[in-house]
Formats: structure tokens, C-alpha cells, sequence
């Protein structure tokens, strides 16, 4: 089973603190996706300091090549004591997962992740293993597809301690909560805003603690095509055409010109929805064999803007709910945010006519930037993106 793991990660700071004492770092190499999650004792910047150097020092081990057990005894006896309460000065939790869906877990002291498989709490076999003098539970166990990993820090479990909660949120309300929220096709990143939104509401928007969640979810890969412009030769129109037809995945064709060019060599009709869903945004066509038929730099422009808003630590649920609207910006960004696991862009560099109009106030450089600060986004949420320019 091949499979993509998909993460997302979030943090609440303690309020008044400016840095937060939670760090998360994740490492794409090979096979293997890991996810470290770091909390370092107390809040503030010696907090911050303790997770960061922690995280990085499972970062840097395990890109160059070190294995697991390897790193987490350097981090083990890299960790001094508190000599006053006898508490480890940063604790971690430790997630690898192989492509085919294999799975290893360190945990020290942070709270037991929890594992959910069709909407149920998985429970796995942990064994207590002694490395430098640290106790960590240890547990291998195979993830499937649709399967969700939810890591987190004590701050959730401290949540509404003496304000709405007695005793915080304790860990088996979190698995229910997180439970009643599942859905086999929800993305990481929903999982996670709704998590941290939830500890959020009852710290009544004053976090007592740092808190951070990430969540790990395996997913089918799905691979996206995306032709924007026509080519320089246009000898090469169908060729172009002809490969994008061809492939296996998610196929979209943005712009007025391409998706005429496409029609013509494919003899498939075009057909333009002339309905606007948002005034700001041109509206969607149609071809028989495409998933998306879009416009072109007003739309990415549009799509970029939607992407960013996603990704942004500052944004609301009912903003993330946005790429469920019916427009043609929307619809891509759905498709790039949460439908796709890589993307290849086709991007043609010829230069499109209609911008040649000194009326429309039109870059000529823009559609390839817009393709370049889109794919940076896609790379930060860890998928693959080529760029391909004719």
C-alpha cells in the first residue's frame, strides 16, 4: 500500500507570551515522513529555547540518517532534570511512518496520542523501554488509509482548569470530542483547527498554557495536473494536450487561450457556465475528461488568496470552510489544498494577447509568479511540486 501522509500542525501561545514553548518540526526524507513534537518546561523564551533546540536535534538526526532509537537517546541525555519540581526540561513525542503505512512511536511525557480509525479510538500495545535514564512508551503499529494520528502538548489537557472546566480537559474527553469530529475523508488540517479551536474556547480565549496539536493522516496519493498558458511553440500544442489527457490524477487547465487549445486537439466541447458564483471571480468551463476548467491569472490570483488564508494560523473555521464555495478560485484551491497530494504544473510561456491591451492592467510576469508563490505553499504543507515550463 502506497500512501501519502498528509500533516498539519497549530499553535495556541499562553497568554501574554509572545513565543511559544511548543515546537513542532517535520522531516519528509525517503520513505519515511517523522513528526517530533517538543514541549519545553514552563512558557515564555526559555521554553521556547528548550523545544526548539529538542525538535532540532531530532530534525537534524534523522535527515542526516539516524535512526529513531539512536536520536531520541541523544535527546534522552541531552535533557537535564529540574532540580526543584524533578521534571524533564522538554518533552517529546515522536511519530515515524513508512509510505506503506508502518508506524513507530517514542513518547516521553507528553499525553498519549491518540490513534482513530473509523471514527473510534485504535488502541496499540505500548511497552515502557529505559533509554538514558528516561522512561518512554514505545509502540509500533500499522496505519491505513483514512487513519488519524492526534499528537499533542499538555496544554490541551490543561485546558479550563478553574475557569469551565474542574480539572481541565481530560485526555478521554479529547478522544471523544475528537471521535464525534472524525470524518474519513477530513483533511489533517480541519481535525487540528477544530482541536486547538475547542482548547481555545475553554481557556475562553486566555490560554493558560502553550498548546499544540498535530495531526498525521494517511491518505490514497492522488497526483494533480495543472496546464497554465499555451506553449512558446505552438507546435508543441499537441503534444502539451496530449500528455495532460494522458495522465493518471486530477487534471485542470487554466485559462481562457489553453482551454480553447485543449478543446480543439481533444474535439471535446468547451462550454462556459456562464453563472457567477462571485462577481470577483470569472466564472468556470467544461471539457469532457478535465476535473477544472478555469480562467487565468485573475483566478490564480484568486486561488492564492484563498490558500493563504487556509494556511494562516489566524484564520477562522468558517474561513477554512471558503474552499467549499462554488467558484472557480475556490474549486482550485480546494483541489491544491486538500484533493491533491503533489502537483505538476504545465505552465506555457507564451504570451497571451488579451494582456498585450495597455487597458488592462495585466503584468506579463504575473501568471508565472502567481504559479511560483502558489507552489511555495504547496511545499510548506510538505507535498510535491514540479514546475514544468514550455
Amino acid at each position: 500500500m502506497s500512501v501519502y501522509i498528509e500533516t498539519s500542525n497549530e499553535s495556541l501561545f499562553k497568554y501574554g507570551e509572545e513565543l511559544c514553548g511548543d515546537k513542532v518540526e517535520i522531516i519528509r526524507k525517503g520513505n519515511f515522513t517523522t513528526i517530533v513534537l517538543a514541549d519545553g518546561l514552563g512558557s515564555g523564551v526559555k521554553a521556547n529555547i528548550l523545544s526548539t533546540l529538542s525538535s532540532k536535534i531530532a530534525a537534524t538526526m534523522i535527515s542526516e540518517g539516524a535512526d529513531i532509537y539512536e536520536t531520541v537517546e541523544t535527546m534522552a541525555s541531552t535533557l537535564p532534570v529540574c532540580a526543584v519540581r524533578g521534571l524533564a526540561y522538554c518533552t517529546f513525542t515522536i511519530l515515524r511512518v513508512h509510505e506503506n503505512g508502518e508506524a513507530h512511536l517514542m513518547e516521553f511525557d507528553n499525553p498519549q496520542v491518540i490513534i482513530l480509525r473509523d471514527g473510534k479510538e485504535l488502541p496499540v500495545d505500548k511497552t515502557e523501554i529505559e533509554i538514558g535514564d528516561k522512561k518512554i512508551l514505545e509502540s509500533h503499529f500499522v496505519m491505513k488509509e483514512g487513519d488519524m494520528c492526534i499528537a499533542f502538548s499538555d496544554g490541551a489537557i490543561h485546558a479550563g482548569v478553574g475557569q469551565t472546566l474542574n480539572f481541565g480537559w481530560q485526555r478521554d474527553n479529547i478522544v471523544e470530542y475528537a471521535c464525534r469530529a472524525y470524518r474519513k475523508e477530513m483533511p489533517a488540517r480541519a481535525m487540528t483547527k477544530l482541536m486547538l479551536s475547542a482548547c481555545n474556547s475553554l481557556y475562553d480565549n486566555k490560554p493558560g498554557d502553550d498548546t499544540t496539536f498535530v495531526t498525521t493522516r494517511v491518505r490514497h496519493s492522488c497526483p494533480a495536473h495543472i496546464m497554465v498558458g499555451p506553449p512558446v511553440d505552438c507546435g508543441r500544442d499537441e503534444e502539451i494536450v496530449g500528455r495532460l489527457l494522458d495522465v493518471d490524477g486530477i487534471k485542470v487547465v487554466c485559462g481562457g487561450t489553453t482551454s480553447q487549445i485543449v478543446s480543439r486537439i481533444s474535439g471535446r466541447e468547451l462550454r462556459v457556465k456562464i453563472d457567477y458564483k462571485d462577481p470577483g471571480v470569472p466564472p468556470i468551463g467544461m471539457i469532457d475528461g478535465i476535473d477544472l476548467v478555469t480562467e487565468g491569472v485573475v483566478t490564480l490570483a484568486k486561488t492564492f488568496e484563498i490558500m493563504q488564508t487556509y494556511l494562516s494560523e489566524e484564520s477562522k473555521m468558517e474561513e477554512i470552510f471558503d474552499i467549499f464555495k462554488q467558484d472557480g478560485a475556490s474549486k482550485l484551491a480546494k483541489l491544491l489544498l486538500e484533493d491533491c497530494t503533489k502537483a505538476h504544473f504545465i505552465v506555457g510561456r507564451a504570451a497571451n494577447p488579451a494582456h498585450q491591451n495597455p487597458d488592462l492592467p495585466i503584468d506579463l510576469s504575473l501568471k508565472l509568479r502567481m504559479v511560483k508563490d502558489i507552489s511555495r505553499l504547496l511545499k510548506k504543507m510538505g507535498k510535491d511540486v514540479e514546475i514544468e515550463y514550455c
